[in-house]
């Protein structure tokens, strides 16, 4: 119904920037919300920053200041730009779409990508 792939993701510096993106495909009627969550190594998947149709977003403590996410509705796209990043950043990265699709019926599911690598290190 829908599919999401990211992209972006690799190996970077301490204080270095990535800029994710994640495009949306399908029967997509609309999308309402898009984020980006992320999961490091034994560790639980947690969410880094959503932004709703008209730009609201939200953003996890601890990236508030260093990241932007942002989205092209036309395009079906959300953007994570990263800067000063830390190797606490290091994680799979994740993109989250909450989506109304038709397919014979209209529904509201929330659907995944398949993640991308992000690696803080010197």
């Amino acid at each position: 119904q829908v599919q999401l792939v990211e992209s972006g993701g690799g190996l970077v510096q301490p204080g270095g920037s990535l800029r994710l993106s994640c495009v949306a495909s399908g029967s997509i009627i609309s999308i309402n919300v898009m984020g980006w969550y992320r999961q490091a190594p034994g560790k639980q998947r947690t969410l880094v920053a959503t932004i709703i149709s008209g730009g609201l977003t939200n953003y996890a403590d601890s990236v508030k200041g260093r990241f932007t996410i942002s989205r092209d509705n036309a395009k079906n796209t959300v953007y994570l730009q990263m800067n000063s990043l830390k190797p606490d950043d290091t994680a799979v990265y994740y993109c989250n779409a909450d989506a109304t699709v038709y397919d014979g019926s209209y529904r509201r599911l929330e659907y995944w990508g398949q993640g991308t690598q992000v690696t803080v290190s010197s």
